[in-house]
């Protein structure tokens, strides 16, 4: 493997890692499987085989994570997955039985009292969970310096996390490049340049409803941010903008979870867990590979087109690889949901989780919100597996980069 980023002629290459909150985990799986694939040897002159990273929610903290490491890959995949199998829920958000009673009960207040007192509702809690504990841990284990001396030292192209506004209601892209990038605008969609921080990434990982929405100051202007997930029609653009030319992506949902097909269905009424479980799904499932899809096409009418047709347009070819899990991660969560503690697991039981009801749905809000290490060890061991059985793949994609 080369060492020198110098090579003009070989492609860009972006990463992708779409949301999903624990399920993120897997992707660090991935990753090291990747690297194992195109450096078995593991040397340390080994060069990061990412030019541009994008991710949104849980995918833009392992994306930034990466950045602040781009120039050690190996160490930095390697940091990755040891910080995802030793999580655990505290780490993540406040697990507490007198935290989680206190919530509850404002809710209850606001719901059923707050009709008759309608300045309450400024006192009503703004999420479900509190993840005060995610920001401190983020402040320890990134190091938004080196992600500046990566990009001016070439190790890395640029970094961009996508969040939604609830104030305007656009999908906002945060990118930090190392060169001149002009912001970008479509409908309901924008881009801005600026210095990516923690306030940033915890507002692309607000969950709605579970996790509270973050400020973020725009010029003078004010926005409340949350998960970019919501909104977000074109996951991949952020890295064509950012200069792709091919994309790389790591989803983090089961194909029989996007294309379900025909399932038994329940007689009994839907619980909230399966509501909860089925409304995070529509948030995080199906964008990437509705957008592949689209990208195909694309890349199929372009070819029909001579090469020098091309050369004014904006229109480019764009070569894409996906690896996304092989086994359900819904039916993983299950299998780990004794190791949550002990207070949200009874919250759970209450909104109708169980490993003895395997309803469709029923896991998908545990396998969001499990930062537990014996699950996120589990999702690393899958996105490895995963990696190596398309080794093949791999190498072809990343042919020219690696010659």
């Amino acid at each position: 493997m080369p060492t020198s980023r110098a090579a003009t002629d070989r492609p860009h290459i972006g990463l992708v890692m779409t949301g999903g909150g624990a399920r993120a985990a897997y992707q660090a799986g991935v990753l090291s499987g990747v690297l194992q694939v195109l450096d078995p040897a593991g040397s340390p002159a080994f060069r990061n085989p990412f030019d541009i990273l994008c991710g949104t929610s849980a995918g833009a903290i392992n994306a930034t994570a990466l950045a602040c490491r781009a120039h050690q890959p190996h160490r930095a995949v390697d940091h990755l997955c040891a910080l995802w199998a030793a999580l655990h829920v505290p780490d993540i958000y406040y697990a507490d039985a007198p935290r989680l009673m206190r919530t509850g009960l404002q809710w209850l207040a606001m719901l059923t009292l707050g009709w008759i007192r309608p300045q309450w509702s400024s006192h009503a809690p703004h999420s479900l969970l509190d993840n005060q504990p995610l920001s401190q841990l983020l402040g320890r284990t990134l190091s938004f310096p080196r992600l500046r001396t990566n990009l001016s030292r070439g190790h890395l192209q640029a970094l961009a996390i996508t969040a939604t506004a609830y104030t305007t209601g656009e999908h906002l892209t945060f990118y930090q490049a190392r060169g001149e990038i002009r912001p970008w605008t479509r409908t309901l969609r924008r881009a801005v340049s600026c210095p990516i921080g923690v306030d940033h990434l915890l507002a692309s990982s607000a969950i709605p409803f579970v996790f509270p929405a973050r400020a973020i100051l725009l010029g003078d202007r004010t926005l409340w941010c949350g998960d970019g997930s919501m909104r977000q029609l074109a996951p991949i653009s952020p890295a064509i903008h950012l200069g792709a030319q091919r994309v790389f992506v790591i989803g983090t949902n089961y194909q029989d979870e996007t294309q379900p097909g025909i399932r038994e269905l329940s007689p009994s009424y839907p619980s909230l867990a399966q509501v909860a479980g089925h409304t995070l799904s529509n948030i995080f499932l199906d964008g990437v590979s509705v957008d592949i899809e689209r990208m195909t096409r694309i890349n199929a009418l372009l070819a029909r087109i001579p090469a020098n047709g091309l050369k004014s347009e904006t229109l480019r070819p764009i070569q894409t690889l996906m690896i996304a899990p092989s086994r359900s991660l819904d039916e993983i969560a299950l299998e780990h949901l004794h190791e949550l503690p002990r207070a949200v697991r009874t919250l759970f039981r209450v909104l109708g989780v169980s490993p003895r009801k395997r309803q469709a749905g029923g896991g998908a809000l545990a396998s969001y919100l499990l930062f537990e290490a014996g699950y996120t060890k589990d999702l690393i061991a899958l996105g490895r597996a995963d990696s190596m059985n398309h080794a093949d793949e791999i190498i072809a994609f990343f042919k020219e980069w690696s010659a």
